[in-house]
């Protein structure tokens, strides 16, 4: 395996392996480092219904496969460890993975984002089967269900609202006595007919045996548990950005995304290149930079772009 490169991916979800088919059919032979949690957040997905092209809906961790397999076609190759540096100061850049370097000219960087979870072991058990983390992927499984939202931002009230077109009534438990979400979501919220809040409040226990049945709850002031009938939990107290391998290598916004395009310092308002980040020759794709959308067909979409981006960047270089 040539250890040197017209172009490096590093991460293996939509965007990365989008980014993978593009540059591998304009005869880029791109190498792609998969990391150990190979095909990103879609790997603890059951059903996905709303990527296009799987009328029937498609397993997440089967659409990553099927992804994989389509670029490898072209002729990606694959490096299943992770990063573990980066060195973007001069071409061409290097990047280590298993003590090993390697050097390209370009690099596309698409190491998504990674929900908060709340770190008790049931919420593990029922992963991607009743507890969820977005729900605009997940709410139509669950029409005509009381469900339950965790949070108290913007995100969870987007969450609760959006989940008002399924279920019969939607709980948000907060275990403050205040929502911290903008006061027009707030307003939004508590004006909805659907919508119950359970305050001062966190979730102990998710319960159920092939499925979500309810949650058990404790009031943080008073140490009482209670239980809650519900038939799925969404939780939505934020997520984390993959991106602490490039702090202090590229610019990124105070929650960590990589800044891109017209956002990053000194670039033109409108950027030749949309994915470029604050390194010449480094386009970046995916949930580490959107922190709208992140969906699997916006972050395959993202993927494409950087693609092109570094094709055209490296044809301007004369490579």
């Amino acid at each position: 395996m040539s250890e040197h490169r017209d172009v490096i991916i590093i991460g293996s979800g939509p965007a990365g392996l989008t980014a993978a088919l593009y540059t591998a059919r304009a005869n880029l032979a791109p190498l792609l480092f998969e990391g150990f949690e190979a095909g990103g957040q879609l790997m603890l997905t059951t059903e996905v219904e709303n990527y296009p092209g799987f009328a029937d809906g498609i397993l997440g961790p089967d659409l990553m496969a099927i992804l994989k397999k389509q670029s490898e076609r072209f002729g990606t190759e694959f490096i299943s460890d992770d990063v573990s540096a980066v060195d973007f100061s001069s071409e061409p850049f290097k990047v280590t993975s298993g003590g090993t370097s390697y050097t390209a000219r370009s690099a596309i960087l698409s190491t998504g984002a990674s929900a908060q979870w709340l770190g008790i072991e049931s919420e593990k058990k029922f992963m991607g089967r009743g507890v969820s983390s977005c729900a605009t992927c997940d709410g139509a499984f669950f029409k005509d269900r009381p469900l339950a939202v965790v949070g108290g931002g913007d995100s969870a009230m987007e969450e609760a609202l959006f989940l008002t077109r399924f279920a019969n009534k939607v709980t948000v438990i907060h275990r403050r006595d205040e929502l911290r979400a903008s006061k027009i979501m707030q307003d939004r919220a508590l004006a909805h007919p659907k919508i119950d809040f359970r305050w001062n409040s966190v979730v102990t226990e998710v319960l159920g045996d092939t499925k979500v049945t309810g949650l058990k709850i404790d009031d943080v002031l008073t140490g009482a548990t209670s239980k809650l009938e519900v038939g799925g939990l969404f939780v939505a107290i934020g997520h984390t950005p993959n991106t602490s391998l490039f702090e202090g290598v590229l610019e990124l916004d105070p929650a960590g995304y990589v800044l891109t395009g017209a956002d990053v310092d000194g670039a033109p308002a409108a950027s030749a290149f949309a994915t470029r980040t604050s390194i010449d020759g480094v386009f970046a794709a995916g949930d580490m930079v959107d922190h709208v959308y992140r969906q699997a067909v916006t972050a395959a979409g993202m993927g494409c772009m950087a693609a092109i981006d570094a094709e055209r960047w490296l044809e301007q270089k004369g490579h």
